[in-house]
């Protein structure tokens, strides 16, 4: 599912509210700091390519053991929680906006749809221009729902979130027990002729998915455009059909931890410091024992693949509130930092730094650019996540000396604001 690799941008919603409503809430910027850095560990693998190592890294060709390990690290810190992390600081991002705009004496709902229908169409050109990773599309499709949702008390969005969160996750898991259980068959030499189409039903696809994109990578930009706009117009919307049913959940729960004061000081420092702990030790848990089975048998795409979209959906929404949560504890002396005050500064300006990453990591692998694709396995990629990683923490605080807001962050006001809006310091 596209979705995983495309996760999503953290709070976008809430980013330069009307003037004449209150402060900027800091303890969000770091978080989203952190947030959209994080992303680009699990991202990596589907700028390297194939997409197919998004999922596992013995695909499409099998690696080491240091190369697993190193695949295995941002599975287990990473993968599924950033994604959660990211979606619930978007649903208390569109809250914050949504209140600030009311006080300041404005249609709160009003101007985030404007907002919202602006995202769908950066999000378009994200995917046609850039990459096919996009998740501005998806996050502002499933705001727009969230949005419409908003006047429902905290229990009822509780319910609706959960219920749709969970259902379409165990549906998924049933939906594809037979692919695991023939998978699992195959490795212990006991599948049956049935068993053996089954499996067969399910990799081929995914080989034949990863040579097309292996020749794409080579083509020239132009031509990547054409691909996208003539082959698969429709791939933001099967994108939407296909992770709705986890991000506007998502969304819901991180708008009931806004109104319930987790982000601020209104959430009692006792209960927010065990919700913490409980849900990071929780998803960190029952990520590892997935892990532990995993990982000696080499990381089976059938099983993979279903674990990531469907079976460890608990592991990630409790790793996504408790990593919020820690987040939320260490801001006030992080902040104090200098690393601290370059992640606010970085995720300050969230939206420019996620596509300038797409920007960045496609030059560098696509063949408009480098022509890198398929060269790197897991241990190289990570030198691409740290090099990332100092590109935002390096530009954006010195861009922030300058300019009120990321260039992409101006863009966006502007247009909401139908003005040209200054964003020069004085």
């Amino acid at each position: 599912m596209p979705a995983e690799q495309g996760l999503i941008l953290p709070a976008l919603a809430e980013e330069d509210a009307p003037a004449a409503a209150p402060a900027r809430l800091a303890t969000l910027d770091l978080i989203r700091g952190v947030a959209v850095l994080g992303i680009l560990a699990i991202n990596i693998a589907g700028f390297a390519g194939p997409m197919i190592g998004t999922t596992t890294p013995n695909l499409p060709r099998p690696v080491g053991a240091l190369d697993e390990a190193a695949w295995a690290l941002g599975f287990f810190v990473f993968e599924g929680k950033m994604r959660a992390l990211f979606t619930l600081l978007f649903g208390a991002g569109l809250m914050l906006f949504w209140e600030r705009a009311e006080a300041a004496g404005r249609d709160g709902d009003l101007l985030q749809l404007r907002r919202l229908g602006w995202l769908l169409l950066f999000g378009t050109a994200h995917y046609v221009l850039l990459w096919w990773g996009d998740i501005l599309f998806l996050y502002a499709a499933c705001g727009i729902a969230a949005l419409l949702m908003r006047p429902m008390s905290d229990r009822a969005l509780l319910w609706i979130a959960l219920a749709l969160y969970y259902a379409w996750h165990i549906w998924g898991m049933f939906d594809a027990a037979d692919a695991i259980d023939a998978e699992n068959a195959v490795r212990l030499h006991t599948a049956t002729a049935e068993q053996l189409r089954l499996l067969a039903g399910r990799i081929e696809p995914m080989q034949a998915w990863a040579a097309q994109e292996l020749r794409e990578s080579t083509l020239g930009w132009l031509d990547l455009v054409h691909v996208k706009l003539v082959e698969r117009p429709l791939w933001q919307i099967q994108m939407v059909s296909g992770a709705f049913s986890e991000t506007l959940p998502l969304m819901l729960v991180g708008i009931v931890l806004y109104r319930r004061g987790f982000f601020d000081d209104r959430l009692p420092r006792k209960q927010l410091v065990e919700v913490s702990l409980a849900c990071t030790f929780a998803g960190l848990a029952l990520t590892a024992m997935f892990l532990g089975w995993a990982w000696p048998r080499h990381f089976p795409p059938v099983a993979m693949q279903a674990a990531l979209v469907w079976g460890l959906a608990m592991p990630h929404l409790l790793g996504g509130i408790g990593y919020a949560g820690l987040l939320v504890l260490a801001a006030p002396r992080l902040a104090a930092t200098r690393l601290g005050q370059r992640l606010a500064d970085a995720g300050r300006m969230a939206f420019s730094n996620y596509v300038l990453t797409s920007l960045v990591m496609t030059f560098a692998f696509y063949g408009w650019g480098l022509g890198l694709y398929g060269q790197f396995h897991s241990m190289g990629q990570w030198l691409f996540v740290l090099g990332g990683w100092a590109l935002m923490l390096g530009w954006s605080p010195l861009w922030l000396r300058h300019f009120r807001r990321g260039p992409l962050e101006w863009l966006w006001r502007s247009l909401v604001e139908h003005k040209v809006l200054n964003n020069r310091l004085a």
